[in-house]
């Protein structure tokens, strides 16, 4: 995920149209990441591979980060309202957060044990055909989900769909890992899987630093656009002398919000200056997109 997001012409207009449709698509990976779960858990219990029990509990935390999403699309989509005047957006950015605080823990544990067994004495892991061909149908989901989510995820605007996307996409390469960990075992290199298991850890590590990398901007109202970009946007208005600040931020679905002051001439009027606001704001929508700008007049 890189850059502001930017929804194509089928995102849904309304909050409340666009919740449901993330929703959806959220439900939807859900029961595709509890098939992919069950896959891996049932190979991982056979074979005790610490590459196959990483992938297992990764995709299992997938499943969990999916429910605490979509409590957390639920809030996003609510209205503005006395104590949330800008609206619950952010609440959103936060379900990444715990993505992120998923990754965090199966990281953990996966290095712990390939470290355990790396210093143990401990037997190499041995599997089935039909063990590797569940790993197979397992990757073959997980590629279809992250394919599913991408699409949706820029068609809504979502930067949580783009974020788990970016998630379930390093499990393709954890599986693919897995698969070739039972591969080497089965070739009797016995450490393979306790080496592969921190390759894996590492390969977590990073798509969680990616996701936050892309989240903390946004709940910190990291600036969208520099700000004099936005300044030269605003002086292309006739009778603008020049601007005082300009200020600018960004939410997880692309919305582009602005707050700048602008300088004209002491004498015009009430009504000049007004109309002087709104050209203002039709610039910077025609300029960056989607916005919602609020334009302070002052004399120069």
């Amino acid at each position: 995920m890189s850059g502001p997001l930017q929804s194509d012409a089928a995102t849904p207009r309304t909050p409340e149209a666009r919740a449901a449709g993330v929703k959806v698509a959220l439900m939807v990976v859900l029961l595709l990441n509890a098939i992919s779960a069950g896959l891996k858990i049932g190979v991982g219990a056979r074979t005790g591979a610490l590459t196959v029990l990483g992938a297992a509990l990764e995709s299992t935390l997938d499943m969990l980060s999916n429910g605490v999403a979509i409590l957390a699309v639920s809030i996003a989509a609510r209205a503005p309202d006395d104590d949330h005047p800008y609206g619950h957006e952010k609440f959103e950015t936060l379900g990444t957060l715990g993505i992120v605080a998923f990754l965090a823990i199966t990281c953990f544990e996966l290095l712990r044990q390939s470290i355990s067994e790396l210093t143990g004495h401990h037997s190499a892991p041995s599997a089935s055909w039909a063990d590797g061909g569940m790993l197979v149908a397992s990757l073959a989901v997980n590629g279809f989900v992250v394919l599913y989510e991408r699409r949706r995820g820029r068609a809504l605007g979502s930067g949580l769909l783009l974020a788990d996307a970016a998630h379930t996409a390093s499990d393709i390469l954890v599986t693919a890992l897995a698969i070739v960990s039972l591969a080497l075992s089965h070739q009797g290199f016995v450490r393979a899987d306790a080496m592969l298991g921190i390759v894996v850890a590492m390969i977590i590590a990073w798509s969680g630093y990616q996701i936050l990398r892309d989240s903390i901007p946004i709940l910190v109202d990291a600036r969208a656009v520099e700000a004099d970009r936005l300044s030269a946007i605003v002086c292309t208005i006739p009778g603008v002398v020049g601007v005082r600040s300009a200020r600018s931020r960004r939410t997880a679905s692309g919305h582009f919000f602005a707050e700048v002051t602008i300088l004209v001439d002491g004498a015009t009027s009430v009504s000049a200056a007004h109309d002087f606001t709104d050209e203002v704001e039709r610039a910077i929508s025609r300029e960056l997109g989607t916005v919602e700008a609020v334009v302070h007049v002052e004399p120069a």
